[in-house]
């Protein structure tokens, strides 16, 4: 996983299908964020011990100097309901029996029957409404979006929680040389309307995604075993160019389908997978690097949950008329972005 700058890369086809797709007008604003991060921090002195990594060859690769570890009987769930229980705490008038929709996304589940969204819907006693689980890698917090949009476009929920949660640690190896230190554990939840209750409310302007496991090794770079009980990353290098590419490229068609450009960007929240990664991204969009949004420094690779974190931490800074660009990929491949103002 070299360093290089990588261009952005159109593939006609992709470009087609994504220039000529409709997209109608639904009305969706993101009225707040809330997060939970576990205490316990693992510094990359805990792999120098453990498998003799120093932690100048780690920051130097991913970035990242220390990650978030899950306590002993927390877990996605748990995680996710204390997020879910804060978003809802901070609320602008919101009761808990509002919620009409609970989206869970997560690649780490604690149960695959009773799945994050369930078991956010029982912490919260709310009844008989929709409840989806989904998992499209780090990707999925985008697609857990466009399934707020589907809902509120058909009138079929007003107060939806997208809870993004990963618990990583439950699979990593940590002796594993090449991942087992790209880890963290943490969980974001968001509170979308089909209205603006207050005036530091985002409106979700458009969401672009997409799939493309048919590029390079997108079934086999990535994957998560759980009776193995391991992430691995056999194919690095094929990771990094692909999400170095999606990303730029998947920002600039966002921008462009809405006549905006780079300079328009108040913020870019890519995903907090690596380091060098949100670098080229932002030489490849032409962005500042002042404008970019991290947190892999401190909290690794949160899957889902990264760029979640990162809006929590970016709202509180936002004024009137500030965009934000959330841009994502996961493993499999997947990929989108998500176009957000402050009106």
């Amino acid at each position: 996983m070299g360093s290089t700058f990588l261009p952005v890369s159109l593939f006609p086809r992709q470009r087609r299908r994504i220039s000529s797709a409709s997209h109608p007008i639904v009305l969706v604003y993101l009225h707040h964020v809330a997060t939970y991060l576990p205490t316990a921090v693992v510094s990359n002195d805990h792999f120098t011990r453990r498998n003799g990594l120093s932690s100048e060859w780690i920051v130097e690769r991913t970035g990242i100097r220390e990650r978030r570890r899950a306590a002993a009987g927390e877990n996605t769930n748990t995680m996710a309901i204390l997020a879910a229980q804060r978003v809802l705490e901070q609320a602008a008038g919101i009761d808990t029996a509002e919620i009409d929709l609970i989206i869970g996304a997560t690649y780490t589940p604690h149960d695959t029957i009773v799945t994050l969204a369930h078991a956010v819907q029982h912490a919260l006693g709310v009844a008989d409404i929709p409840v989806v689980s989904i998992s499209s890698a780090c990707s999925s917090l985008l697609n857990a979006v466009e399934i707020v949009q589907g809902y509120f476009a058909m009138g079929k929920a007003r107060r939806a929680l997208v809870i993004t949660s990963e618990h990583n640690t439950a699979y990593n190896n940590e002796d594993d040389t090449v991942a087992g230190h790209l880890w963290g554990d943490g969980a974001a939840a968001l509170l979308f309307t089909p209205e603006r209750l207050t005036p530091t409310d985002l409106r979700v302007v458009d969401v672009i995604t997409g799939g493309a496991a048919t590029m390079g090794k997108a079934t086999t770079a990535v994957t998560l075993q759980p009776l193995n009980r391991s992430i691995i990353m056999p194919h690095g290098r094929d990771v990094f160019q692909y999400a170095c590419q999606y990303m730029a490229r998947v920002t600039e068609q966002i921008l462009t389908r809405h006549q905006l450009t780079v300079q328009d960007v108040t913020w870019l929240i890519p995903h907090q997978a690596n380091g060098r990664i949100s670098d080229n991204v932002m030489r490849a969009t032409g962005l500042p690097p002042e404008r970019l949004v991290s947190n892999v420094e401190v909290l690794g690779n949160t899957g889902c949950a990264g760029a979640a974190i990162g809006l929590a931490d970016t709202l509180p800074k936002l004024e009137p008329g500030n965009r934000v660009v959330v841009t994502v990929f996961g493993g499999g491949y997947s990929y989108g972005a998500m176009l957000l103002v402050r009106e």
